[in-house]
C-alpha cells in the first residue's frame, strides 16, 4: 500500500496516543489505535502496529496487552506514579514563592505525565486550597540564576525590595544594588531564601528570592567561604527562626512532656533532651536568638521556660514586657 506522508511518524503518534488517552483502567483496542491513526492521516495494518508497539516496548515503555475485557493496550508502569504527582502537584500549589501562573503552568506539566484520565484526580488536587501567592513573576528565573551563581562560583548584584503601604513592591534603598556572594537557596516557612555573604558588610545574611529583581551575574569570585565550609542547611534550618539572624547561642528549656512532638518536629531527633521528673524534659539547643524565636516560646505559653543562659531569659523578660505594655 502507498505510504502517506505522515508513515514515518506513525510510531510518535503510536507513543503518543497510548500515553495520554490508556491507563489501567482506560484501555485501547487495535481498532482504536488503527482509527486513531487514520484521524492523523496514517493507514496501518495490524502487524505494523504490532511490530511498533515491541519496538516501543524495546526502547522502555512499559505497554500492557490487556486479554480479558474490554480488551486492549495501555501504559503500565509510568515514570511518575499517580500519588508521586499528586505530591508534587500539592507541593507547586502551596508553595507561596510560586506565582499563581507559573503554579498553574507547573501543574499542566505534571498533569501531561499521568495521562489525561488520570490528569483530571489531579486536578481535584490542585483545587483543594486557596493559598496566598506571591506576585513576583520573577522568581521562576531568580532561582535558575542564582543556581548558576552558585555552581560558577561568582558573585552577583541585584536590588531588594520591600512592600509599602500602597501594596506595591519597590526596591530598598532608592534602587541601590546589594552586592552578595550567594551561597545555599533554603525553602522555609513556603518561602524560598537566599543565604549569602554580603561583600560590603562582610557578613552573612538571607534574603526572600521572591523580592530579588535584576539579578545580575558578576565575573568576580565569590568571598565568605569560610562561613559555608561546614555549613549545613538542615541545621541552619532548627537553628534559625523564620529566617531572622541572631546570635546562636546554647539555651536550656523546661518543656512540658506533652511537647516532646513539638520539640523534635522542630529541632530534630538529635536533640539532647533530659527527664527531670515530675513531667518536666529538659532540652539543650542551639538557637539563633531573635524575636521570631520569643514568638514561638510565646506560641507554646506556659508549658515551656527558658532557664538559661541568664542573658536569654532577660531578654526573653524583656520581649513579654513589652507586649503586656501595648494592652
Amino acid at each position: 500500500m502507498a505510504k502517506s506522508s505522515n508513515q514515518k511518524l506513525k510510531l510518535l503518534y503510536l507513543m503518543r496516543v497510548l500515553l495520554e488517552r490508556t491507563d489501567e483502567e482506560h484501555v485501547m483496542s487495535m481498532n482504536d489505535i488503527l482509527e486513531y491513526l487514520k484521524s492523523c492521516g496514517i493507514d496501518a495494518e495490524r502487524k505494523s502496529i504490532y511490530d511498533d508497539i515491541e519496538a516501543l516496548r524495546t526502547f522502555g515503555i512499559d505497554i500492557v496487552n490487556k486479554k480479558d475485557r474490554p480488551s486492549g493496550y495501555y501504559i503500565g508502569l509510568r515514570e511518575f506514579e499517580l500519588p508521586e504527582l499528586k505530591l508534587l502537584v500539592d507541593a507547586v500549589q502551596s508553595s507561596k514563592f510560586i506565582t499563581t501562573k507559573k503554579s498553574d503552568e507547573l501543574i499542566k506539566k505534571l498533569e501531561s505525565l499521568a495521562g489525561s484520565n488520570q490528569a483530571k484526580k489531579l486536578q481535584r488536587q490542585v483545587y483543594v486550597t486557596n493559598r496566598i501567592k506571591t506576585m513576583n513573576e520573577s522568581i521562576y528565573y531568580n532561582v535558575d540564576d542564582l543556581h548558576e551563581a552558585i555552581s560558577g562560583n561568582k558573585k552577583i548584584t541585584f536590588q531588594y525590595c520591600e512592600w509599602t503601604t500602597d501594596k506595591k513592591l519597590v526596591p530598598k534603598k532608592r534602587g541601590e544594588l546589594y552586592n552578595v556572594s550567594p551561597w545555599a537557596l533554603n525553602w522555609d516557612d513556603e518561602n524560598y531564601y537566599l543565604i549569602g555573604y554580603d561583600n560590603v558588610a562582610g557578613m552573612v545574611k538571607f534574603y526572600r528570592v521572591d523580592k530579588i529583581k535584576k539579578i545580575n551575574i558578576l565575573e568576580e569570585k565569590r568571598e565568605g567561604l569560610e562561613h559555608f565550609e561546614k555549613f549545613n542547611t538542615a541545621d541552619f534550618s532548627k537553628k534559625t527562626f523564620g529566617m531572622f539572624a541572631g546570635d546562636e547561642q546554647i539555651v536550656t528549656l523546661d518543656c512540658s512532656e506533652k511537647l516532646i512532638g513539638v520539640i523534635l518536629d522542630r529541632f530534630g531527633t538529635d536533640v539532647s533532651v533530659r527527664n527531670a521528673g515530675n513531667g518536666v524534659l529538659k532540652v539543650r539547643v542551639s538557637i539563633n536568638v531573635s524575636p521570631q524565636f520569643f514568638g514561638w516560646l510565646t506560641g507554646i505559653g506556659s508549658d515551656v521556660v527558658v532557664t538559661s543562659p541568664e542573658g536569654v531569659v532577660k531578654e526573653y523578660k524583656e520581649y513579654i514586657k513589652k507586649i503586656l505594655e501595648k494592652y
